[in-house]
């Protein structure tokens, strides 16, 4: 075997990962992420499409023209390639959405046999969140200040007694297993979580998208802003571009915006009427309507005026 080949069987090293190993982000008041560990690069995404292309490849595309070639039409094999172990301390009420992302492998500390994490994410009088009356799933705006004071004070108070009561069971030789039942979720729970990149690039798409619930919110932003735009740059920015901050219309979409591009106002309104998104007759309240709703918020990141809205 020659010195080159020897080479290429190096295992990638990427110094802005080096330099953060280890350290946790901090998240929320008492959560952070780490790095344990990675396996691959933008490199290795190259190298695994390559092998798919053939050696002459690398003549016709660069790296980044052929990752974003790969991000844009959805070629998702190549990405597989790498991998990264994380550290995670986090709300047990977030980890509970986290771990419905089933495409990791995950280790979990266990209060079964070890006594709980005496931390629980404490909510600051300001950031006490209405419930949004178009999203089951959601939240809008903020509760006043002198409410969330109450709320604060009162979390404060149960976190504490919800602690004394289990150390108190503990105590009087309590299993574990049993003790745990009425902790809160808000007590932090700590795991180790490895995962691919194409399937970590899933978690952020759907988890950093503005309506994601905050609190996971953070932890994906983290992990997307300050480890993944390290570990592997070409791949961070053509996610960027081709899924994160991208559109995607349905055929629909695609013809109401023809119309509207046309300066057909009238047409897009009747496609939408057509589709019952709509009542036919103009005076008449909308109702609510995701897919509508949805279609919306896409107009308007177009900088399109809505055809069906009133003057």
């Amino acid at each position: 075997m020659s010195t080159e080949e020897i080479q290429k069987l190096n295992r990638p090293r990427v110094e802005a990962m080096e330099e953060i190993l280890g350290k946790p982000f901090r998240v929320l008041d008492d959560g952070f992420i780490r790095v344990i560990d990675y396996l691959g690069d933008d490199a290795a995404v190259v190298q695994a499409a390559r092998v798919s292309y053939g050696a002459g490849t690398k003549k016709v595309h660069e790296d980044r023209g052929l990752i974003r070639y790969l991000m844009r039409h959805r070629h998702t094999t190549p990405f597989e390639m790498c991998e990264i172990k994380l550290h995670l301390r986090v709300p047990m009420d977030c980890w509970r959405q986290w771990i419905r992302h089933r495409m990791a492998n995950v280790n979990e500390y266990s209060t079964r046999y070890s006594i709980a994490i005496d931390a629980a994410q404490a909510t600051a009088p300001g950031e006490w969140r209405y419930q949004s009356e178009g999203n089951r799933q959601g939240s809008a705006g903020f509760l006043d200040a002198e409410s969330g004071a109450k709320f604060s004070q009162q979390e404060a108070e149960l976190h504490q007694r919800s602690r004394e009561i289990y150390e108190e069971r503990l105590a009087a030789g309590v299993a574990r297993e049993q003790a745990r039942k009425d902790l809160p979720l808000s007590t932090y729970t700590e795991a180790y979580w490895k995962i691919d990149l194409h399937n970590l690039l899933h978690f952020l798409e759907l988890r950093m998208e503005a309506n994601a619930q905050y609190e996971i919110r953070s932890y994906a932003e983290i992990i997307g802003k300050e480890i993944l735009r390290r570990w592997c740059p070409l791949v961070w920015e053509a996610f960027l571009d081709y899924r994160l901050n991208a559109l995607s219309l349905s055929g629909l979409e695609i013809e109401i915006i023809r119309e509207i591009a046309a300066g057909n106002r009238e047409n897009a309104r009747l496609l939408a009427v057509r589709n019952k998104w709509i009542p036919e007759d103009p005076s008449a309240p909308l109702k609510r309507n995701r897919e509508r709703q949805e279609c919306e918020e896409k107009l308007e990141k177009l900088n399109m005026k809505i055809p069906w809205e009133k003057a």
